[in-house]
């Protein structure tokens, strides 16, 4: 079982199919929120939804396609983040994240992503990770924006979310450039 232990509050872990009940309750409690810039929300609307989710992480998992983890605040469920593709012929990872509407305002979603990209670095031995977010989406934007990040360009009307197109803002940082700023 994949755990990692980021700080005294917050882990994260490779999901199982007996927390599935915990992740549908979050999303359901957090669906107006989460709908907003979320176009899978709708579409989860049983526990089976859910299991079903979270039987495609682990499968990608142990492709060794992607990472999907759960958040653990506290040793509570609070949301998930990983990379939702693991590009190994290019050597760059794709960071995905979400958090219950309860949770925000903690610094929990920058932690995470702070160790997912050390993660991708010295235990994956990518080269690059990249945070893709609707261009509306300020507190997604904030993250990469906060970790030093660079901004790499607007992909137009990148996906659709419920009937409407939104461009997505594309964020990305090098080994190299990370392991500077933490010098």
């Amino acid at each position: 079982m994949f755990l990692h232990t980021i700080d005294e509050e917050l882990a994260l872990k490779l999901p199982e199919l007996k927390d599935a009940e915990k992740v549908f309750e979050l999303t359901d409690v957090s669906r107006k929120y989460l709908r907003e810039w979320l176009p899978w929300v709708d579409g989860t609307t049983t526990i089976e939804d859910t299991k079903g989710f979270l039987e495609g992480t682990r499968k990608g998992f142990l492709e060794e396609r992607s990472l999907t983890t759960l958040i653990l605040y506290k040793g509570e469920i609070v949301g998930t983040a990983g990379f939702n593709e693991l590009n190994r012929a290019n050597d760059t990872a794709y960071i995905g994240y979400w958090l219950g509407e309860g949770y925000q305002g903690k610094g929990i979603m920058t932690r995470v992503v702070c160790a997912l990209v050390d993660y991708a670095f010295t235990e994956l031995d990518m080269n690059k990770v990249d945070i893709r977010a609707a261009e509306g989406n300020a507190k997604s934007r904030a993250i990469p924006e906060r970790l030093g990040f660079t901004f790499e360009g607007r992909i137009r009307q990148a996906e659709r979310l419920y009937g409407n197109y939104v461009d997505h803002m594309v964020y990305g940082i090098l080994e190299s450039e990370w392991n500077q700023t933490k010098a």
